[in-house]
């Protein structure tokens, strides 16, 4: 077998791991109301890491002016999501809009 197929194996295995020790976990102990009330913000919290370095940051630099496509397109994007409380509106008229300001400027 080659290092790598033993390499694939091994990362599947420990993240299996990792998965099941947190439903077994949490099977056998429930946490206080705080953190789980806490743990409501974390995938915002991710999603926003992620998500503002691609919108804001042009070759490595912040870009807040007009001239920055993501930045106009995400701006657009989170109107849409504010008053449509949709995600697949969000994306479909983010992109659309990213596309359509990428053909004009």
């Amino acid at each position: 077998m080659s290092k790598m197929w033993v390499i694939m194996l091994s990362v599947g295995v420990l993240t299996f791991l990792t998965r099941l020790s947190f439903i077994y976990l949490l099977d056998k102990w429930q946490p206080p109301d705080v953190i789980t009330r806490s743990l409501r913000f974390v995938p915002v919290a991710v999603l926003t890491a992620i998500i503002i370095p691609e919108i804001a940051l042009q070759n490595g630099e912040l870009a807040l002016s007009l001239d920055n496509i993501r930045l106009l397109a995400g701006g657009i994007a989170i109107l849409v999501a504010w008053r449509t409380k949709s995600a697949l509106w969000t994306i479909g008229v983010g992109m659309v809009s990213f596309w359509a300001l990428s053909w004009l400027l």
